[in-house]
């Protein structure tokens, strides 16, 4: 193994690369440590430690726990997530927006740039919330040092600014870099804030949290994560290989094709990616729950109030949405990234078919119905991975229900109210953090093979009929 890491440093093209992804992700956690001027760090905490099991700690697991100190990373890479999911809804349901998006690099390009200032717009809208829920002096307590007047501007513009600045660095890190920037730097929060995590279940142990049960509930609790990580390997790794013929022809004075193959459609194309549009757009209103304007209080309303409390996670109607906005961005985002008229089309020209299948539309058509099926599978798969989980951390909420719940009140109090363990063990983080760092280590060990090296994994090695170096 040691000597496969190595490799990667013996071409320079790929050590670049590398180090280049590690110096941008070395900037990020840079910034994590850097505060927004006027906050009131101690007060902060406390009222981040008095809301960690509820919708605060899963907006702060996406973005790296900068929210819980406040700093000028603190809306993380969830603007440019939205606005990436604003434009690609757009394009599928605006022809203008579909028409340039086909011209190519320089329609990708302005998409891109027009991507860019939605982020920005989104982050100032975020912000002003951030700012005036800080600020608010209804309870007689604030948490900022400076006066009102002068901390929202400034915290709009800094928290702002840290937004563009890690939307620069995920675009650098995909386009000179190794892996997805955006993938990536969600990866890195999640990762750093493993050891705290381990931490306060540590400090559950030592203080005897759930009674005699304890030392049970972490031995299922470990053993839990791991069959979930090997769970999202297995998974990960399953594809459903179409058998693919090509038919014999001649070019110029040789025989070309005559060969069997496969054409494999993994289980789970769209990665991690439905679960953090999902995520993204769900956790979007959980920054406005707790904001005050003109000294209204949205979680006070009494429309905006129910609303908000049934969006909080563990809730009914926020697993429910969840549930099938993991559903709708995975059919959403294979429909993107995989277009079976192009296969179907490619494969004809090169003289290939499915036996059984005729070329060009039935070929298509049934592309199409294969991808549905396992899409169907794979996001079944992702809700299981996500739902169950984050239910054990936060429990099960179906004694708020109305009529039903006197009957879900009798259950004893870890199965409604959770374990109150951290996010950072819920299946949401584990299953980026695997499937992020699968695909990178993919990416990695693809650049080594092209090189004539050996891969990571037992099957991978030199391609064969060439010399090693």
């Amino acid at each position: 193994m040691f000597e496969k890491i190595a490799n990667i440093f013996k071409i320079p093209d790929l050590r670049k690369r590398v180090l280049f992804t590690l110096g941008m992700l070395a900037v990020y956690r840079l910034g994590g440590h850097i505060p927004t001027p006027g906050i009131n760090a101690d007060m902060l905490a406390q009222f981040f430690n008095q809301n960690s099991g509820s919708a605060l700690g899963l907006v702060d697991l996406f973005s790296g726990g900068n929210l819980r100190k406040l700093t000028v990373f603190a809306l993380g890479i969830m603007p440019y997530i939205t606005a990436s999911i604003i434009f690609q809804l757009l394009t599928v349901i605006y022809e203008p927006l579909a028409k340039l998006q086909k011209e190519g690099e320089l329609g990708r390009r302005k998409i891109t740039q027009w991507t860019r200032y939605v982020t920005v717009l989104l982050g100032i809208v975020q912000s002003f919330a951030i700012a005036l829920t800080l600020t608010n002096t209804s309870t007689g307590q604030t948490m900022v040092t400076i006066s009102r007047a002068a901390f929202i501007p400034l915290c709009v513009i800094t928290l702002t600014a840290g937004t563009a600045f890690i939307m620069w660095l995920g675009e650098q890190i995909t386009e000179r870099g190794i892996g997805n920037g955006m993938s990536l730097l969600i990866f890195a929060g999640i990762v750093v804030g493993l050891p705290k995590g381990i931490e306060n279940l540590y400090e559950k142990v030592r203080d005897n949290a759930w009674g005699a049960l304890t030392p049970l509930a972490v031995a299922l609790l470990i053993a839990g994560m791991i069959a979930v990580v090997a769970f999202i390997v297995f998974v990960e790794r399953s594809e459903r290989r179409i058998p693919v013929q090509y038919a014999k022809r001649i070019v110029g004075r040789k025989m070309m094709g005559g060969q069997s193959t496969h054409l494999p459609l993994k289980v789970n194309s769209g990665g991690v990616m439905p679960v953090i549009f999902a995520s993204s757009i769900l956790s979007a209103p959980l920054l406005f729950s707790g904001a005050h304007i003109f000294g209204y209080s949205l979680q006070d309303s009494s429309f905006f109030g129910p609303i908000l409390r049934a969006l909080a996670p563990g809730e009914p109607w926020y697993e429910l949405l969840q549930m099938v906005a993991i559903i709708f961005f995975a059919y959403f985002y294979i429909s993107i990234v995989f277009r079976p008229d192009d296969i179907a089309d490619n494969m004809r020209k090169y003289g290939g078919f499915i036996p059984g299948i005729r070329p060009g539309k039935r070929t298509a058509d049934f592309i199409n119905d294969v991808l549905t099926r396992i899409t169907l599978v794979g996001a079944l798969y992702l809700i299981i991975i996500t739902i169950i989980p984050q239910l054990l951390i936060s429990g099960i909420h179906f004694n708020h229900l109305w009529l039903i719940g006197s009957v879900f009140d009798r259950l004893p109090t870890w199965m409604t109210n959770g374990l109150g363990v951290n996010f950072y063990f819920g299946g949401t983080s584990l299953l980026i953090v695997v499937g992020v760092a699968m695909d990178t280590v993919q990416q990695i060990e693809s650049q080594l093979i092209m090189r004539h090296y050996d891969g990571f994994t037992p099957k991978s090695g030199r391609i064969r009929g060439r010399k090693s170096w």
